[in-house]
């Protein structure tokens, strides 16, 4: 039986030594050299590599100067780097210009073993890529990235944003999404699923902040019968759930500082202790997170610890707004408008000019979630095949959470008078409604309000975090 081949590039005898041992030991062959030089010679042996795991402090070369003026070396074959903690920063560097992962020294023999097999069955050899695929169907240039999963939208951003998805798919890179309340990025994140060599494994998102403190620790690693009142019997974790798969840490800043350092143990070693039990288990996940916070600044008020962001944006995307987005705007309004009229068994003409500039002038600060809302109650509200210019009240909308913008300039009005004709308007512009209808305009519109915060959200409403994100999540699987 033919063994896949290792290429291991380190000048130190004894980690090289053991490395090889660890690799021969799980059924690879592992092949030595200890120079740039020489493992460039090497990779020109027709035989080929299935990996190659590559220090990055060399006695010829920098191993990340090696990579960028060889690009032909990420082509052929994954490469995982190792570097001391001190180069930490190299080493992400290098998962950005397409190193398939790191690892820091010293380096456990099996998380050696399970980042190489990982590497060795994802390859470099994917099935045609986002944009391959849809220039064979559609005879595009090569030069424009395509638009992947469910996206809507040719806006220059959004084509830089299918870019970075292209990109990085590949990778085992973890990625940090960021972006406003209703950008996409729950969306982003399970492109770069389906685009990846996981696409086969689960697709595990858990909401940060939809879960409570006490609880999120055993959401996310597990625990053993008994450990905790409530544990009736032994459970996997969100963790062990995504193995093989991809782990999705939606508003990851929302969590706790004393659950970060756990989650920074598990990044480290890729392995995870359930609550109660003596021992880890490997574990081998992709980790993609997202937040609609600015990490940065979460990390310099010391609400995010910093070693767990770097951990975590080793490839950062970020999700533009939609008031950035021009013609995309139109675009995903006709989207949502025929998906919603197909739900409702109804037939709509395209939007006329007079819609479409009507949309384009509104400021969106729900982002694609509002449009989308705004569409859904146009298909539900009327019958078509026209939609009149009352289905857009982009103002009235703004009216039904702002008891101020409706209130009438009334010269010489008693308060009582104002009063009546401000719960008149109130009414008119809840006509038609249902309760959920009304409960999910205010929701939105708090959060709007709240620059896209969910916590600051509820504490204006006066629910709690946990309410909101469950209203959410049943919307959008209702959606």
């Amino acid at each position: 039986m033919v063994r896949t081949r290792i290429l291991v590039v380190e000048d130190l005898a004894s980690l090289s030594i053991a490395y090889a041992a660890h690799l021969e030991q799980a059924g690879f062959e592992a092949v030595v050299v200890e120079t740039g030089a020489a493992a460039l010679r090497a990779m020109e042996e027709p035989a080929g590599f299935g990996a190659v795991l590559l220090d990055l402090q060399l006695p010829d070369v920098n191993g990340l100067d090696l990579l960028r003026a060889n690009p032909a070396i990420l082509e052929r074959q994954p490469v995982v780097v190792a570097t001391a903690d001190g180069s930490l920063s190299r080493a992400i560097e290098a998962m950005r210009i397409g190193a398939f992962d790191f690892l820091v020294k010293p380096v456990a023999g099996a998380r050696l073993v399970s980042v190489v097999k990982s590497a060795v069955e994802t390859g470099v050899k994917q099935s045609p890529t986002i944009a391959e695929a849809a220039r064979e169907d559609s005879g595009s240039p090569k030069d424009v990235p395509q638009r992947p999963g469910t996206f809507v939208g040719g806006s220059p951003v959004m084509r830089e944003v299918y870019r970075q998805i292209e990109c990085v798919a590949r990778s085992r890179a973890t990625v940090f999404i960021t972006g406003e309340s209703g950008t996409g990025k729950e969306v982003c994140a399970e492109t770069i699923h389906r685009e990846s060599g996981r696409a086969k494994g689960p697709f595990i998102a858990i909401n940060c902040g939809a879960i409570p403190e006490n609880l999120l620790e055993s959401e996310l690693f597990g625990h053993i019968k008994g450990s905790f009142t409530g544990a009736i019997s032994d459970r996997i974790g969100a963790v062990q759930a995504a193995n093989k798969g991809t782990l999705f840490l939606d508003e990851i800043c929302e969590m706790e500082l004393s659950l970060q350092v756990k989650l920074l143990r598990f990044l480290q070693t890729g392995t995870v202790q359930r609550v109660g039990a003596n021992g880890a288990e490997e574990v081998d996940v992709r980790i993609v997170c997202a937040t609609n916070r600015n990490p940065e600044r979460e990390v310099a008020e010391g609400r995010f610890r910093e070693d767990v962001y770097y951990r975590l944006a080793v490839v950062p995307i970020h999700m533009p707004p939609l008031r950035d987005r021009g013609p995309d705007i139109a675009e995903l309004g006709e989207y949502f408008l025929q998906r919603f009229a197909r739900e409702e068994g109804k037939s709509f003409d395209p939007l006329g000019p007079a819609q479409i500039a009507a949309m384009n002038a509104h400021n969106w600060p729900g982002n694609v979630r509002e449009l989308q809302n705004v569409l859904r109650r146009a298909a539900v509200m009327h019958q078509g095949p026209t939609l009149p210019p009352e289905a857009f009240p982009m103002a009235g909308l703004h009216a039904i959470s702002s008891p101020q913008s409706y209130r009438t300039d009334m010269t010489g009005a008693t308060p009582e008078a104002a009063a009546t004709s401000s719960r008149l308007h109130l009414a008119q512009a809840l006509n038609g409604l249902t309760l959920d209808d009304i409960e999910r305009i205010a929701i939105e519109h708090a959060i709007d309000v709240a620059g896209g915060s969910v916590p600051t959200a509820a504490r204006q409403l006066g629910v709690s975090v946990s309410t909101l994100y469950r209203k959410r999540e049943r919307w959008n699987k209702s959606a």
